[in-house]
């Protein structure tokens, strides 16, 4: 059983630089694997960000238009022909990422790191792959996660972030009981901050720029802020995990200070592609681990189970919601880190 389906529906499509559109796309008929989902949520990422602002995610360059979108969230309003679960009615949240083999060597436990990987609402290959910015978006069952009853849709819109903030702390290994400090605390930092509460780290220090992320990072559980000039501070801190997120070379070079010896910095902010100026020489004599994260991977289930018994708490994270019809205006609220955490868009009439 389904509802009846329009032939086309509201998207985000970015065009170029600086050219961003709501507009109808139609909505074609989903391969037998796949369901179509009636998007609820949708998150806006950085990467939507960079299409919109610069045409361009890192070295992933718009070719052509796609629809944008990989934090999502909806309701299945018609199962896939295969018979695959989960069937109609059922609330999702989506893993956007699709693996695929090829002849580069990366660990098998680690599909992440698959060379020939894919996520929604990337233009890494071409064609790209649109993304579910959208009314109705199809999708393979198997990016499908279904939601238990008492987590709302709007919490379970940061699933996708917050998954890749559990994976970055995965990381470090066992924080319980140790000093930990984050330098950036846009709402991947601030859900660095919230995972690394609910894993037991002893205390908690969040760094940034600016005051609104600083008063989300305490909201979800920093014991201390400081602000990213305050070098000597964060230098003090002398931390046994420092998770990296502001993807930036200032960053980076905050965290290798504010490294106790033989510490361990996780680098989850993305810097820019080609050289980047590192501390290393401080690294090498402290002995750092410099460890990267990217995405994730089945650590999404443990995200839904930890959102569902109320044990990691995230929703100070979420600061603006805009209608689809705003949606411009909301990627324009988005693009202001000094203001806003997470913004999400409403696809619902």
């Amino acid at each position: 059983m389904s509802i009846h389906l329009p032939a086309s529906g509201p998207a985000v499509v970015a065009h170029g630089k600086g050219d961003l559109r709501i507009e109808d796309i139609p909505l074609t008929a989903p391969a037998p694997h796949e369901a179509v989902v009636e998007v609820a949520y949708g998150g806006i990422c950085g990467s939507d960000l960079h299409y919109w602002l610069h045409g361009a995610a890192g070295e992933s360059v718009l070719q052509e238009p796609m629809v944008l979108g990989h934090e999502i969230v909806g309701v299945v309003v018609q199962q896939a022909f295969d018979g695959t679960c989960p069937g109609v009615g059922t609330p999702v949240a989506v893993h956007p990422a699709s693996p695929a083999s090829g002849n580069v060597r990366y660990p098998e436990d680690r599909p992440n790191l698959s060379p020939g990987c894919t996520y929604l609402g990337s233009a890494a290959r071409y064609p790209h792959t649109d993304g579910a910015f959208s009314r109705y978006a199809n999708l393979p069952t198997r990016m499908l996660r279904p939601l238990p009853e008492n987590l709302h849709l709007r919490t379970a819109a940061l699933v996708e972030p917050a998954s890749v903030a559990w994976h970055a702390v995965g990381r470090a290994g066992d924080v319980k009981g140790k000093t930990t400090l984050v330098i950036g605390s846009g709402p991947i930092g601030a859900l660095v901050v919230a995972v690394l509460k609910r894993a037991g780290a002893a205390r908690i220090v969040a760094v940034d720029m600016h005051d609104k992320p600083l008063e989300i990072a305490r909201a979800v559980g920093a014991d201390e802020v400081l602000k990213g000039d305050d070098a000597d501070a964060i230098a003090a801190v002398d931390a046994d995990v420092v998770i990296e997120s502001s993807g930036s070379h200032f960053g980076l070079a905050s965290a290798v200070k504010g490294a106790t010896r033989g510490g361990k910095v996780v680098m989850v902010g993305l810097l820019p592609s080609g050289p980047q100026p590192v501390l290393i020489s401080l690294a090498i004599t402290r002995e750092l681990e410099l460890l990267g994260s990217f995405r994730f991977n089945n650590e999404i289930d443990e995200v839904i189970d930890a959102l569902a018994d109320g044990s990691l708490y995230i929703d100070p994270v979420v600061t603006h919601e805009f209608g689809l019809a705003q949606g411009l205006e909301a990627f324009e609220v988005a693009k202001n880190s000094a203001e806003s955490g997470k913004v999400l868009l409403n696809f619902r009439p």
